[in-house]
């Protein structure tokens, strides 16, 4: 369960999603602890500001008038301002109560005080045991600084105002997990199933169950994509066991067929059954054809077999492609007669190229006997020798069905044959060595036409 994708997924997207919140919470609270601090102070400093010029005021009035200490009415200011009020400094008036509790001179920075800048700064007020956060600002009369007013607040206040912004905040994380679970949840489900689905596809592939039901899915994402290729490979498995299957049937006919011959004619060699010197003689062409049969069989699943696995061997010597071609062109013009096909040669060019002309000619001879294969008695087949561009071609082009273009590629695969006849290997081994020897095999085709496969070889 915990090495599960299903879990895993969901698990560490949450973690992700866990550890970004709680890392932009903790953002946000300092953010706002020290917008909060800022926003206080400036408040404090514009209060002390105002507060000191007022307090100036009414103190200037009263020493030109009465030489009394102004009515400054703390308690209501206090009241009003939300703010607690202090004074630090020399008495103005001495021996007369302003009403402002005093707190010790030390607390301020004597410097700024004389230079007339608003302070700020933290202190724990005298029988108090809750720290302040407090501006001070300049009281001057004349030219003379005799000390500052001191507007406070205790700083429990401004923990309480980001204590009640994390709570929200961490409601909100809350409500936030909840939707990011269920779209985990959601996610988690729309990714697994199709995955889960492949699982058991694969599975059923494994016991060579092809018909398998795969999850279709039109979103174009990399799931459906590799479902898409899942897909493929099955059916692509699916023919090739097909193509397999068909071959073994295939090559057990084809092999059944020339043993029963031999064993048929031995046995009657060996019985004296055929004793009339025509009749033995007979027997063993049979045999030996029989025996060439199955040789060429053999020979093709070896040469498929050494070409699929690169361990082919190919003899380089100097090779008069004319010679080949006119050899290939002999082997079925006995064929090309009898069937009363028009059987043509056209060799447009006398090219000697450095190959292994006995893979070349056998490349032909496949060629050749496909032809033969697919062409109506009577069609037309013909054989051509050319050099262009730095290549030689040799082209053969029957009159037969034609072959459509979904089939192309698929009649150069092993074991593909579409009239029951052979055994399919021809044109996979005739590309294999193709390329092998530097050059390529291709294919031209119109439906109800013919068809013209060309070797090109590189004239070197």
């Amino acid at each position: 369960m915990l090495r599960s994708l299903r879990f895993r997924l969901p698990a560490i997207f949450l973690l992700g999603v866990l550890v970004a919140a709680l890392v932009t919470l903790a953002i946000a609270v300092r953010f706002f602890q020290e917008d909060t601090r800022s926003r206080t102070l400036a408040d404090l400093e514009r209060q002390a500001e105002g507060l000191a010029e007022l307090y100036t005021r009414q103190a200037t009035t009263s020493v030109d008038e009465s030489r009394r200490a102004p009515q400054f009415a703390p308690p209501s200011l206090e009241e009003a301002t939300g703010s607690e009020l202090y004074y630090a400094g020399v008495e103005i008036f001495p021996g007369q109560d302003s009403g402002l509790e005093k707190l010790p001179l030390s607390l301020l920075d004597e410097g700024a005080l004389d230079a007339g800048r608003v302070q700020s700064f933290d202190f724990v007020p005298p029988n108090a045991s809750r720290t302040y956060l407090a501006a001070a600002y300049p009281i001057e009369l004349g030219d003379e600084t005799f000390g500052a007013i001191i507007v406070a607040k205790p700083r429990a206040e401004l923990q309480e105002r980001w204590m009640d912004l994390t709570k929200r905040l961490g409601l909100a994380f809350l409500a936030g997990l909840g939707i990011a679970i269920l779209l985990v949840w959601y996610l988690s489900r729309r990714v697994t199933k199709p995955v889960l689905a492949l699982s058991r596809a694969a599975d059923e592939v494994a016991a060579r169950r092809y018909a398998t039901d795969l999850p279709r899915s039109g979103s174009g994402d990399e799931i459906a994509q590799l479902t898409e290729r899942f897909r493929e490979m099955t059916e692509r498995l699916a023919e090739a066991e097909a193509h397999e299957r068909n071959f073994l049937v295939r090559v057990s006919h084809e092999l059944r067929t020339p043993i029963t011959a031999i064993r048929g004619h031995v046995a009657a060699l060996r019985e004296d059954v055929v004793d009339e010197p025509e009749a033995r003689e007979a027997s063993l062409e049979v045999i030996q054809a029989a025996t060439d049969r199955l040789a060429r069989l053999v020979g093709d699943l070896v040469d498929l077999a050494r070409l699929e696995a690169h361990s082919f061997t190919l003899e380089e010597e100097e090779v008069e492609l004319k010679r080949l071609v006119e050899q290939g062109y002999q082997s079925f013009a006995e064929e090309a007669r009898r069937r009363e096909i028009s059987y043509e040669l056209a060799l447009r060019a006398d090219p000697v190229v450095h190959t292994d002309g006995d893979r070349v000619l056998q490349i032909v001879s496949n060629l050749l006997s496909n032809a033969f294969s697919w062409t109506p008695d009577g069609g037309s087949i013909s054989l051509a020798l050319s050099k262009d561009n730095g290549s030689v071609s040799v082209a053969v082009t029957d009159s037969g069905p034609g072959i459509a273009p979904l089939d192309r590629d698929r009649v150069f695969r092993p074991f593909v044959t579409e009239n029951g006849e052979g055994t399919g290997l021809g044109l996979a081994i005739s590309r294999e060595l193709a390329q092998a020897l530097g050059g390529d095999l291709k294919l031209d085709s119109v439906v109800g036409r013919g068809s013209r496969f060309e070797l090109r070889l590189p004239a070197r």
